[in-house]
This record gives C-alpha cells, structure tokens and sequence, in this order.
C-alpha cells in the first residue's frame, strides 16, 4: 500500500499524518486529538486500514500596523 501524502476535501488540502491505523476506533481516537489541537481532519479507509489527513485550522487573523 501507498497511500496518498495529500487528499483534496471540499476544496481544501489535506496532509497525512504518515500513519496506519488498524481499527476505526483507533483513527478516531487520533482524530480527535487533532481536533483538540485546532485541525481539521479527515479519515479514509485503504485496503483495510485507517489514514487520517489533517489541515490546520485558522481561528484568528492578527494584523500588524508597520
């Protein structure tokens, strides 16, 4: 198996965090810990295992006066 490093979702890129996870449940449990540290996240199933791609998230624009 070879997944892809990146998956595009609803117009936005994804990167593979570069591990296989066995079960769905032990996807989620990561995803979910990704999600905690401000990513989106996305699951997919391949040849029986788990990929979990992430894209983090911006929560606020900071603007500087120079």
């Amino acid at each position: 198996m070879s997944p892809s490093l990146t998956l595009i979702s609803d117009g936005k890129k994804f990167m593979w965090d570069g591990r296989l996870f066995e079960t769905r449940d032990e996807g989620l449990r990561e995803a979910a810990a990704y999600e905690r540290d401000n990513f989106e996240v996305r699951m997919v199933e391949q040849e029986g295992k788990f990929l979990v791609y992430t894209r983090r998230t911006v929560k606020e624009h900071v603007l500087t006066e120079t």
